[in-house]
């Protein structure tokens, strides 16, 4: 029986170090990957090279320490390292030289259809090539590790399915080589909204305050976050007639307790939208405070982190390394000796 049979279904996925996590990655991402510890055998990048891809939000002492910060925040929600491997994505020179053999195959129209490319190249002042080749570095990414599953919010499915043809065209111009991938897309806390606008996902790049509710904010601005976020114009909940900004409020509070979103409503329905937000400042205090806790002693033995990242990089290499000599000898570079 050969490993692949024998070994459990494999799950990649990664964050960036741009911005500052919020409760968003916490629920859609970083909960889901500490469930799935058991049952998958796992690799959880930093996914720095990604950050490069809009060059004028990124100064370089900046990245480093960010890329610190998502590491130790992997750590302090509970990802387990002798359980799943740990490590910066620029570490393993692989993912950017299989990048560009899959960027070479990969058509111009398919990367400029992307959401991401289209969103972002709207409103960035400078935009690099990085940003429209960052679907291929991405598909890298994935293929690399044989990856069977890759955890995403339903808004980034689509690049796996982008992953999944480059891989097929490559497949087709030059033999067996990739195992195509699927997206495991979590039923709830996969999407959630800005407190500020309940019609824009929660993002790590919108830095106004009231916006999203940071990892590693202190409990005040919590609080100060979530009784102004915006609801509706009347003063009692009422499930049958929320809003958007009400359904997020009930979705977060869902996803942290484990609840359905309908039983959260039942308890506050015609109910002022004070109590819930009142009750939803504690439950999310009450998953925060561990994990800045937790955070902080990572952070304060700085030896711990780096012996955690150099062994998760020595073996996200032995997977990866043998995958991109198959993919350069498929392809026919080198001499083949």
């Amino acid at each position: 029986m050969s490993e692949s049979s024998r070994r459990k279904p494999r799950v990649l996925s990664g964050v960036q170090p741009s911005g500052s996590l919020h409760i968003g990655n916490y629920l859609g991402a970083l909960l889901q990957w500490r469930d799935l510890q058991d049952t998958y055998e796992n690799f959880f990048c930093v996914v720095d090279l990604h950050a490069l891809t809009v060059p004028e939000n990124v100064k370089a002492a900046g990245l480093r320490e960010k890329t610190l910060e998502v590491a130790a925040l992997y750590l302090a929600s509970g990802i387990d390292p002798a359980r799943s491997t740990v490590f910066v994505q620029s570490e393993v020179a692989a993912h950017a030289e299989l990048a560009w053999l899959l960027t070479c195959v990969s058509p111009l129209g398919w990367l400029q259809r992307m959401t991401q490319f289209k969103t972002k190249s709207d409103v960035a002042s400078t935009v690099g090539a990085g940003l429209l080749t960052y679907p291929a570095l991405m598909a890298a990414d994935i293929l690399l590790y044989e990856a069977d599953q890759v955890p995403v919010g339903a808004d980034q499915k689509q690049h796996i399915e982008l992953a999944r043809d480059v891989a097929a065209r490559f497949n087709d111009m030059f033999g067996p080589t990739f195992k195509l991938p699927n997206p495991m897309i979590p039923p709830t806390g996969a999407r959630v909204m800005g407190l500020d606008n309940p019609e824009q996902k929660m993002s790590k790049s919108i830095s106004a305050p009231g916006h999203a509710i940071g990892l590693l904010d202190p409990p005040n601005v919590v609080k100060k976050a979530i009784m102004r976020a915006v609801t509706d114009t009347g003063s009692e909940l009422v499930w049958a007639e929320a809003s958007p900004g009400v359904k997020n409020l009930i979705s977060i509070f869902a996803a942290i307790t484990g609840e359905s979103a309908d039983a959260v409503a039942a308890r506050y329905e015609g109910r002022g939208y004070g109590y819930l937000k009142k009750d939803l400042v504690d439950a999310v205090e009450g998953a925060l405070l561990p994990l800045r806790a937790r955070y902080t002693e990572l952070r304060a033995d700085p030896t711990y982190l780096n012996e955690v990242l150099d062994a998760g990089a020595e073996r996200a290499r032995s997977v990866a390394e043998p995958v991109l000599a198959r993919a350069k000898a498929a392809a026919g570079l080198g001499r083949g000796r």
